[in-house]
């Protein structure tokens, strides 16, 4: 999106440059990555990026109100309510759409979630894409004029909050299984917080321990990446009742998950944000039905997501499920990202960040591309320059 250093970028590109990237990266993790690598990084426009940096902290400033703070309160299943939430969260993400509007590309949310996501993956995937780019040195990608040992101090403050490596965990289901594991390797390579299986900790009391390298180890602090609509949909039991009082603090408390997410959409008033309103405020589905996609409030990865949305889709949801789904209008993504094939992609941009000082602080970004209906794999499949990306900028 950046003209002078797309052209040069599309005008180098060959496969085996890509395929040369993508091996690189697997192996600096140590690991097969299962997600698609998109073939480019987006050039954001440093302009484009200060706005959804700005637009985010207004919406976290709005959501961040006593009022707001107790309204959240209610997003909270009460059967996946877990004690000693914090006041605010520690890791919290927005997803942008990039759309184009009186001729200029502009900001629109498309979703917000108060959940870790690829905090350690994203800057090894920063500077091997800045490797393959021409004049690549003189390209940035950290918020905050922060650089690689600093982001790696202020993120590892928000895991840690001081305590030793070993005595906090990644928790999440079946670790080296999830798509996301390539992240779970690189934060123990930066910070050494190791990832568990919930079947892997002991509980003792109020305590939890686990063995690290055979010797038992106490867990004073879980770095959450476990979410608990998988842990329904699995099946999976759990060694212990996370809902039930632990000696552990917690680097993004679960409950936040659902207290910033679609949940509050509806009451967010900005200029990025698009008209939502939960399924059940409803009485009648709206004349221009068309106009809007369908979401349930808490799936991951785009799950259960209708763009295509009918009155049957409606009438099939049950009257005690409703508050539990959003009508959200309709983003048209822009054709912004120009190939070096001929063809344009769509893109996604997600804004990082940590709470410091009871403040919201950006780090970092990252970036998806599609050519589909949407960003996931499915609307995807057999496309190329599409995938899992990042943003990168002139310093």
């Amino acid at each position: 999106m950046i003209p002078e250093l797309r052209r040069a970028y599309n005008a180098g590109f060959s496969q085996d440059r890509y395929r040369s990237y993508a091996k690189r990266l697997s192996e600096r993790g140590g690991i097969e990555i299962p997600f698609r690598l998109a073939e480019t990084p987006v050039f954001l426009p440093p302009a484009l990026r200060d706005e959804m940096v700005a637009a985010s902290l207004e919406i976290f400033r709005q959501l961040s109100t006593p009022a707001a703070l107790q309204r959240s309160l209610a997003a909270v299943p009460q059967r996946f309510d877990v004690p000693g939430c914090d006041d605010l969260p520690v890791f919290a993400v927005t997803d942008f759409a990039v759309a184009q509007e009186a001729g200029r590309l502009v900001p629109r949310l498309i979703e917000l979630q108060a959940f870790p996501t690829l905090y350690a993956f994203q800057v090894a995937q920063c500077e091997e894409l800045s490797y393959v780019c021409p004049d690549g040195h003189r390209l940035d990608w950290y918020l905050s004029g922060l650089d690689t040992p600093a982001y790696k101090r202020v993120v590892g403050d928000a895991i840690l909050s001081g305590l030793a490596p070993e005595e906090v965990i990644l928790l999440d289901l079946d670790p080296p299984h999830q798509k996301t594991a390539i992240d779970f390797a690189f934060t123990e390579k930066f910070w050494g917080v190791r990832a568990l299986d919930p079947s892997q900790i002991e509980k003792r009391g109020r305590e939890l321990w686990y063995d690290r390298d055979g010797k038992r180890t106490r867990i004073r602090r879980i770095y959450n990446r476990l979410i608990f609509d998988e842990l329904e949909a699995t099946g999976a039991k759990l060694p212990f009742d996370l809902t039930s009082r632990l000696d552990v603090s917690w680097a993004g408390h679960p409950n936040w998950y659902f207290r910033w997410s679609k949940h509050c959409l509806p009451e967010i008033s900005h200029p990025t944000v698009p008209e939502s309103r939960l399924l059940s405020d409803f009485s009648a589905p709206p004349e221009d039905l068309e106009n809007w996609v369908l979401k349930p409030l808490f799936s991951f990865a785009g799950s259960g997501v209708k763009i295509e949305v009918t009155p049957g889709d409606l009438a099939a949801i049950p009257e005690t499920e409703r508050a539990h789904w959003i009508l959200m209008r309709k983003i048209e993504y822009a054709p912004a990202l120009a190939t070096a094939d001929g063809n344009f992609s769509k893109v996604e941009v997600r804004v990082m960040f940590v709470w410091r000082n009871g403040a919201p602080f950006p780090v970092l970004t990252l970036a998806r591309l599609s050519q589909g209906k949407m960003m996931g794999v499915n609307y995807n499949k057999d496309k190329t320059w599409v995938g899992s990306s990042a943003n990168l900028w002139p310093k």
